[in-house]
This record gives structure tokens, C-alpha cells and sequence, in this order.
């Protein structure tokens, strides 16, 4: 099966942080997206549960436990 665009966009997002000549620069780079993805993790899980997901689904994407995913985003509000 051929991977998703979305997928291969941030492959090539990716690659391009790897080409960045100094290393300041790119860890910063690369921080900045860190914190982004993370927000934007949290921000996914709530609105996969919103929309019925449960936390066993949840879980499996992140090779956890039900409880593993609970603990893993317990600061969600809400849940």
C-alpha cells in the first residue's frame, strides 16, 4: 500500500530539516517542531475521543496498554 501524501510531506519536511547547515539552527528547528507535534498529538487525541475513540484504540497506535494510553495523555481535560 502506498504511504498517504500527508505522510510523505512530512518526510520531505523532514529531509529538509536534516539539510540545514548549522546545528543551532537545525536543533532549534527541530525543537520548535517537537512542540508543535506535541500540541498537535493532544490536540488529536481529544478529538479522536470526542469522536468516540476509545483509549484501547488509542493505545494500540502507541503499542500501550488501555491504561498506558490513559497515563500517557492523562493531562487531557476531560478524561
Amino acid at each position: 500500500m502506498a504511504e498517504p501524501e500527508h505522510v510523505k510531506r512530512l518526510a520531505r519536511v523532514l529531509s529538509s530539516l536534516r539539510d540545514v547547515p548549522d546545528p543551532i539552527t537545525r536543533l532549534d528547528a527541530v525543537r520548535r517542531g517537537r512542540e508543535a507535534l506535541e500540541e498537535l498529538e493532544l490536540k488529536t487525541v481529544t478529538d479522536a475521543r470526542a469522536a468516540g475513540a476509545t483509549w484501547r484504540e488509542i493505545g494500540a497506535l502507541y503499542g500501550l496498554s488501555k491504561q498506558g494510553a490513559q497515563q500517557r495523555f492523562r493531562q487531557i481535560p476531560g478524561d
